[in-house]
C-alpha cells in the first residue's frame, strides 16, 4: 500500500456525512462546528467558501470544482463571498444569525439528504464531512492548507456526478455507498491538488516520487515494527548506506531513523488511545522491545508519558498539555 493510501485508511474514523444543498441566490450557510476535514463541491451554479478570519481569502467555486476545507475553523459556504450571513449550523442544528433555532418544518427537503428545492438559477452543492482519526489523521491534514481548491477536471467530474446521483437515494446500504463515493472524491481531489501544488507540500510527501527514497518511505509505513537500520533500508532500495542516508535527509528533511521514530510515535499514540493494550504491547507493535525506551521516545515526541496520553488524549489526535 502506498503512503497516502496508508494514511487515509488509518485516519478514517468510519463516520462521514454527505448532504446536498440546493439554494437560489443570495444564500449562505455557516458551519460553526467544522469537522477536521470537509469536502465541498459545486455541481451547478456558482459558489464560494470563506473563513470568519478576514485575513483568509475566500475562494470562488465554478461548476465541478472541489474545495477541501481543513478544520476546525468556522467557515461559510455561499453563492458569493460578499453574501451576508444567512444560517448557522451549530451543535447539529440550524440557527438564524441571531441565534434562534430554525424549526424542522421550515427546512424544505426535496429528497433524502437534500436541503432546498430546484428552481431556475439555483446553486447545487455537495458537502461531505469527515471525522478523521487521531494522530494519523493529523498527519494527513498536514498535507493540506486550510483551504485547497481543485478545479473541475475530467477525472473528478464523473465521481462527483455519481455521488450526486446517489446522495438523494434511500436504499439498503446507502450510507456505505455514500461513504465510499465520498472517499473516492476525496482521494481524487487530494491527488489532483497535490500534483498541482508540489512546492507547498510536506517534504516527506514530495519525496514519495523520488526513486529509492519513496520506496524506503513505503517500507517504513508497511512494516513500522521491523528492526530497521539505515543499512537495512539502503540495502532494500539498492543504495549504499552513506548515499542513501544523505539523499533521504536532503529530500525528507530529516534522517531515515528520525522519520521512522516519528511514524512509530504517531501509530503508538493512536494505539494507546484506541486499544486496551498494555504500554509494553504497544511498544512491541511499533518496534520497541523495551517499554521504557518506547516511553522515553513517546514523551519526547508528545510531551507526556504514554499512561498520561492514554488518560487525557483528545479525540482529534492533538497533544494534550504536558503535566509531567
Amino acid at each position: 500500500m502506498d503512503v497516502l493510501s496508508d494514511l487515509l485508511v488509518r485516519a478514517r474514523a468510519g463516520h462521514t456525512q454527505v448532504r446536498q444543498l440546493i439554494r437560489r441566490p443570495p444564500w449562505s450557510v455557516t458551519y460553526a462546528d467544522a469537522p477536521p476535514l470537509t469536502v465541498v463541491a459545486t455541481l451547478g451554479g456558482g459558489g464560494s467558501v470563506r473563513f470568519d478570519d478576514a485575513a483568509a481569502p475566500a475562494a470562488r467555486l465554478a461548476p465541478g470544482d472541489i474545495a477541501l476545507v481543513r478544520g476546525p475553523g468556522r467557515h461559510t459556504i455561499a453563492d458569493d463571498p460578499a453574501t451576508p450571513p444567512g444560517f448557522v449550523i451549530s451543535g447539529g442544528k440550524k440557527h438564524f444569525p441571531d441565534g434562534r433555532e430554525v424549526a424542522a418544518a421550515a427546512q424544505p427537503t426535496s429528497a433524502p439528504r437534500t436541503y432546498g428545492t430546484g428552481s431556475p438559477g439555483a446553486t447545487t452543492m455537495l458537502r461531505g464531512a469527515y471525522e478523521l482519526h487521531g494522530a494519523v489523521g493529523a498527519r494527513l491534514l498536514d498535507v493540506l492548507p486550510p483551504l485547497a481548491v481543485v478545479p473541475a477536471g475530467p477525472r473528478t467530474r464523473p465521481a462527483l456526478d455519481l455521488l450526486a446521483a446517489e446522495v438523494a437515494r434511500d436504499e439498503p446500504g446507502q450510507d456505505a455507498v455514500l461513504a465510499r463515493l465520498l472517499d473516492l472524491v476525496l482521494v481524487l481531489g487530494l491527488r489532483a491538488w497535490c500534483a498541482g501544488e508540489p512546492t507547498v507540500l510536506p517534504a516527506w510527501y514530495r519525496a514519495l516520487a523520488e526513486p529509492a527514497i519513496g520506496d524506503a518511505l513505503r517500507l517504513m509505513h508497511a512494516e513500522p515494527a521491523r528492526r530497521w537500520t539505515v543499512a537495512a533500508l539502503a540495502l532494500e532500495v539498492g543504495m549504499s548506506r552513506a548515499a542513501f542516508a544523505a539523499r533521504f535527509t536532503a529530500r525528507v528533511g530529516e534522517p531515515p531513523l528520525t522519520y521512522l521514530i516519528g511514524w512509530r510515535m504517531t501509530l503508538g499514540a493512536d494505539l494507546l488511545r484506541d486499544t486496551d493494550e498494555t504500554v509494553a504491547a504497544v511498544a512491541r507493535a511499533v518496534g520497541y522491545e523495551d517499554a521504557f525506551a518506547f516511553s522515553v521516545a513517546f514523551k519526547r515526541a508528545h510531551g507526556v508519558s504514554p499512561s498520561v496520553w492514554r488518560r487525557v488524549a483528545p479525540a482529534g489526535g492533538g497533544s494534550p498539555a504536558a503535566d509531567g
